[in-house]
């Protein structure tokens, strides 16, 4: 039994409802959902040129140039969070009537989940967290930012009349996550699609699930059985508190997705080309002017890299050179990883950098500052430095109007201590001078491991860096070229 029928279950006789969601012109099959209703409101929506461009975005970025099967798009995601909005909405609504819980109310939730990510740009967070940031200096722009923008426009094409502004206005509050809605005895509604709270919403539901689903990884927790035993105490999203492994189960599913998929180094590496493609291409194509510009934005998709690729102006030519790199797998090369200790990664966010390794060149070291890459990698259970299950709030089956915080002692003795770690890698442009960035870069973290104050009374120092020996290179490499398969 799939995780749609256990929900279904839960999810019947909604009729007093009105003309809601429920009332469905068509199914599609989902993979991690089985048949999807959409109602005819939804369909206006995804029957639009500015939501179809979610079709040529990829849901995992770069992590598809390694994970194969990690070809799904943000079009199937956006129909899953929005199916998980109206279930969990339209759960509340059923099991809670003296929320008040209206028409429009399941409306907007389904709607907001179904436009929340709207407004990414090429590669997902390549674009907003990677290429913006490089392109525009200072700008303060978010792809949230990009829904909202995006949502207007294909509202204004298309000549969409059944949303009023109140319910536009309400939508873009709701993909925000803003915590000031505009009536406040209905709080609650803004932990379902983008939940600011504790970080348990429908996005994260379905991206999990589908993104693991995909990429064959295992997914350790059941989001039916989370959504089935919800409920609203003191206009708050709460769980049962047999649930609370099942949370945290979620968010460990959540850290090893970053930890093995996201993050992994060879999509981080193509990562730098394609961001240094589209900076090359940015003064010709105005790519980064496109987030104002909501016509231009719905034109900009993954297909980025084979529009550079046809290109003819001589400025792309460098452009054009690093995408044939990409496909011939001739890409930037991962040099050294350093797993950094809390307390020392304020220092090592200023102290580690390429012209910083240059300054450790020995004298028959040729590389330059443009040779190297320096990437801190944050990767957490959702809340930073935080367990994010404080966060949550739980109740009794003996008393369902009362909520309380569950400390991680009463879930289990096997959980983490420390929620978030970052991870120091160094990268090049040049395969062929690995190894003196690498011996570089050690010689740079020696001298701060040396320089770091020890506890009293003690000799070593309070935390240092430690370099993998097994990542070492050696002074004469062996020769480790890919030979073709000879048939």
């Amino acid at each position: 039994m799939n995780q749609r029928t256990l929900l279904r279950r839960g999810f019947t006789d909604l009729d007093d409802l009105g003309d809601t969601v429920l009332d469905h012109s068509t199914h599609v099959k989902d993979p991690i959902h089985g048949y999807i209703p959409l109602s005819e409101d939804m369909l206006q929506i995804i029957d639009t040129p500015q939501f179809q461009r979610l079709r040529s975005l990829k849901q995992m970025g770069t992590s598809y140039f390694v994970f194969p099967g990690g070809s799904h798009n943000r079009f199937e995601h956006c129909i899953g969070t929005a199916f998980l909005a109206g279930e969990v909405v339209q759960g509340l609504a059923k099991r809670q009537p003296e929320l008040e819980i209206s028409v429009r109310d399941i409306r907007c939730v389904t709607l907001a989940g179904l436009c929340h990510d709207l407004g990414h740009g090429p590669f997902s967070h390549v674009f907003d967290n990677e290429f913006i940031p490089r392109a525009q200096p200072g700008a303060q722009w978010s792809h949230e930012m990009g829904s909202e923008m995006m949502l207007d426009h294909l509202i204004d094409d298309n000549a969409i009349d059944f949303l009023d502004s109140a319910d536009i206005a309400f939508i873009k509050q709701l993909i925000r996550g803003t915590t000031t809605p505009m009536r406040d005895e209905k709080m609650f509604l803004f932990d379902i699609v983008a939940n600011k709270r504790n970080g348990v919403d429908v996005d994260r539901f379905d991206y999990v699930q589908r993104d693991c689903y995909n990429v064959g990884e295992p997914s350790s927790y059941d989001f039916s059985r989370l959504i089935l035993n919800s409920r609203v105490i003191d206009d708050e999203i709460c769980y049962n508190q047999k649930e609370a492994f099942n949370l945290t189960e979620m968010f460990h599913t959540r850290y090893s997705m970053h930890k093995r998929v996201y993050s992994h180094r060879a999509a981080k590496a193509i990562e730098f080309m394609i961001v240094d493609a589209m900076l090359i291409a940015d003064p010709v194509l105005h790519i980064s002017q496109a987030v104002t510009d909501p016509r231009r934005y719905q034109t900009l998709t993954d297909n980025l890299l084979y529009e550079i690729e046809r290109s003819t102006e001589p400025e792309l030519q460098a452009a054009r050179d690093l995408i044939a790199r990409i496909h011939v797998r001739d890409t930037y090369k991962f040099v050294d990883e350093y797993i950094l200790p809390p307390d020392l990664v304020s220092a090592i966010d200023s102290s580690v950098t390429p012209v910083a390794i240059v300054g450790f060149r020995s004298d028959n070291d040729d590389f330059v500052e443009h040779d190297v890459l320096v990437d801190i990698c944050r990767i957490h259970f959702g809340k930073g430095s935080e367990n994010p299950i404080d966060h949550v709030r739980f109740f009794s089956k003996y008393n369902t109007t009362e909520k309380y915080h569950i400390g991680r002692e009463l879930i289990s003795i096997c959980v983490p201590e420390k929620y978030e770690e970052r991870i120091l890698r160094i990268y090049t442009r040049s395969p062929a001078k690995r190894g003196q960035i690498q011996r570089a870069t050690r010689r740079l973290i020696d001298k701060l491991n040396r320089n770091v104050p020890s506890s009293p009374g003690s000799s070593p120092p309070a935390s240092s860096i430690t370099p993998n020996r097994a990542l070492t290179i050696p002074a004469t490499p062996a020769n480790t070229k890919r030979r073709r398969l000879q048939l």
